[in-house]
């Protein structure tokens, strides 16, 4: 449980700078803000992992509902991701 979902992130941020502020919370292992493929512009969230499980729920009870450049960050667990479901065009040969 020690990878977070951080959202509502200010499209500013970088990943540096959120592993930055993560660390006052314990040891980060990683730290990215998650950017559109397209534009490279930020989606405004990204992901921390902690190193530890204590930590990751230090980092929740922190920095959940706490402002973070101008924004009210939205913290917790993050949950596997999803399969993504192909919507291309189909081709049957």
């Amino acid at each position: 449980m020690n990878k977070l979902y951080v959202g509502n992130l200010s499209y500013d941020v970088t990943g540096d700078q959120l592993g930055e502020l993560f660390a006052q919370a314990g040891q980060v292992a990683s730290a990215i803000v998650i950017s559109d493929r397209n534009t490279g512009r930020s989606k405004g969230f990204g992901f921390v992992e902690m190193s530890s499980d204590a930590e990751a729920k230090k980092a929740i009870e922190m920095f959940n509902d706490q402002d973070f450049q101008g924004r009210k960050l939205r913290v917790n667990e993050a949950r596997p991701q999803e399969p993504r479901q192909n919507f291309g065009p189909r081709r049957d040969n």
